[in-house]
Order: C-alpha cells, then structure tokens, then sequence
C-alpha cells in the first residue's frame, strides 16, 4: 500500500448483497488478496479473481508485494481468460488497493462495476475468504510457512492452474510441467506473460 491510495479512496456499494451466485457465467466476481508465508519471515501475496456461477478461477496473480498493480495483474487476468469482462461486477473488500484510483480505472477500461462490502465484514466476501482459507489449508498441509519463494510458486502453481478448468470445492492435484519445475521463477503470472496459465481458459 502507498500513501496516495488510501488518499485517493474510491467508494463502491455493496451490489451482491451477500447473493454469491450468478445466473450466468461472466456476470458476477469476487477477489482478495491473501499473505503466503515463506521461510521465517518472507512473504508473497495471491490476488484472485473468482466467477460466482461457475466457482471457476478467471485470473489470479502472485507477486512479493500488496501494490495495486498485484490485483490489476489479476484482473487483466481474468479479462484475458474470458475474453471480455465488459458489464461484469467485481465484488471486493474495502482495501486500500481495490479503493484506489489505479484500481477504479482499470476496472472502467475493463466495463467492471466495481462492488465492496462493508468494512469490517469478512462475511460480506465469503466466497473469497473461503478460497483464501482452503487454499493455504491445502497447499501448506500443516506447514507454518512454505520453505522458500520456488517452493510457494510451484505449489501454488500445481494448485491454482486446474481451477480454470474446474468449479468448487477448490481442490486440485496435478503434475508441474518440466520446463517450469527447472526454473520456477519463469512463473510470474504477470498477465502478458506467454506461460499465463489462465490465459488457457475461454468458458
């Protein structure tokens, strides 16, 4: 976070109502950002985007730092995956990051309208929590922290990718491809990049 985000708070109301369904794909989403601990006092951060039809995962982004540009990676993320998220809600908390300017704008290119929950409540973005919650419980496996950043990404890695292909419950297992396991900081999940598993879903 930087100063002249919490300066320039930009304020959505809440549209969900805490109705965390859909009737169609690509109409409703939720997103967080949640701390993966690393070693004995590292961190990386996980920004997610979630369609509330399909449960499916439509953009995700890690990155060693809570900045704006870590859940526009995710947005542009998940408007790459599907294609267009033009009409579509977005459904957040009241962090400084989805309360930026920064963040308001890329959400107008993209014809998101943005939608926030009351600060304070958690369970105004459940679903997100929820993610947030099974995905540490299922990746860390009892572990305090992951043993280092190659650790944190490929497991995150194995777990995030298949969920562009599968609704809830958020749980997958599958083999990393070879030629990420030998070098593990090839996967940025910066939205540009060639090697975006998100980039792979249109549904």
């Amino acid at each position: 976070m930087v100063g002249n985000e919490l300066e320039a708070a930009v304020k959505a109301p809440d549209l969900i109502g805490r109705g965390f369904t859909a009737p169609a794909v690509n109409q409703r989403y939720v997103g967080d950002i949640t701390y993966l601990p690393v070693g004995e006092r590292g961190f990386l951060y996980l920004a997610t985007v979630i369609d509330l039809h399909s449960r499916r995962l439509a953009g995700w982004a890690i990155a060693d730092h809570m900045r704006t540009d870590l859940i526009i990676d995710a947005l542009t993320a998940a408007r790459r995956t599907r294609g267009s998220l033009a009409g579509a809600i977005f459904h957040s908390e009241h962090g400084a990051q989805y309360t930026s300017k920064a963040f308001a704008a890329a959400c107008a290119a993209a014809g998101v309208r943005q939608s926030m929950s009351k600060v304070g409540s958690s369970a105004d973005n459940a679903l997100a929590e929820s993610f947030n919650a099974t995905f540490k419980r299922e990746t860390l496996q009892g572990r305090r922290a992951f043993t280092d950043e190659r650790d944190a990404r490929l497991t995150s890695f194995r777990w995030l990718a298949p969920l562009q292909h599968r609704p809830s419950p958020f749980s997958a297992r599958t083999a990393v491809p070879d030629h990420l396991r030998a070098d593990p900081r090839k996967i940025s999940y910066h939205p540009t990049s060639r090697i975006n598993p998100v980039s792979k879903f249109r549904g």
